[in-house]
């Protein structure tokens, strides 16, 4: 499956707003082929001449919805900063099942690639979360302990199975809105 900026849907289509089915372990081939095409996409998306020739916008993540696949299927690749590994994974059904108190959130907001154009304001998180699923990657179970960033990344992306938009979370009224003063900002 080719994945490219024009085959993302925008968050106009009602994939976006369906509720997602899970995914049958063990996975189908088609699964297994729509999942490899999202991580590749996103890791592809880190590369400046394959995002040129590709046709790809910069991306840390994809949910299958984005593609007009309502199953229970992310793909997330983050490339480590100065002293930290990569981070990538490939879940189905995935499931955040613990979260802390104190919340997170990017200071220049959250950004989509089916949403053009972006919109602004805090976009209020969980700073830490675990997360459970099946990672086609490694082939297994595998429980996730995120903080900061990578959990922003996860549950934007876990978002999308449920129908969930990050402006969804950004309030109205006051976008711009102070989180609670413990809250970590991610600049």
């Amino acid at each position: 499956m080719l994945i490219n900026q024009n085959t993302i849907l925008l968050d106009t289509h009602k994939a976006l707003r369906t509720k997602c089915e899970p995914v049958i372990l063990p996975l189908s081939e088609e699964d297994r082929s729509i999942l490899e095409s999202m991580i590749s996409y996103v890791r592809d998306s880190h590369d400046e001449e394959k995002r040129k020739t590709q046709g790809l916008r910069a991306a840390v993540g994809i949910a299958a919805p984005q593609i007009g696949i309502t199953k229970q299927m992310i793909a997330i690749s983050i490339e480590g900063g100065k002293g930290e590994k990569d981070l990538e994974y490939a879940l189905v059904n995935p499931k955040i099942i613990s979260n802390s108190v104190q919340l997170a959130y990017l200071e220049g907001g959250e950004s989509c690639l089916s949403v053009v154009p972006d919109r602004e304001g805090y976009v209020p998180r969980y700073a830490r979360i675990t997360v459970k699923g099946y990672d086609l990657l490694t082939d297994r179970e595998v429980t996730l302990r995120l903080r900061h960033y990578p959990a922003i990344v996860f549950q934007h992306e876990i978002d999308h199975l449920s129908g969930t938009l990050y402006y969804d979370h950004i309030d109205k009224q006051n976008p711009y809105k102070p989180l609670p003063e413990d809250a970590v900002c991610l600049g």
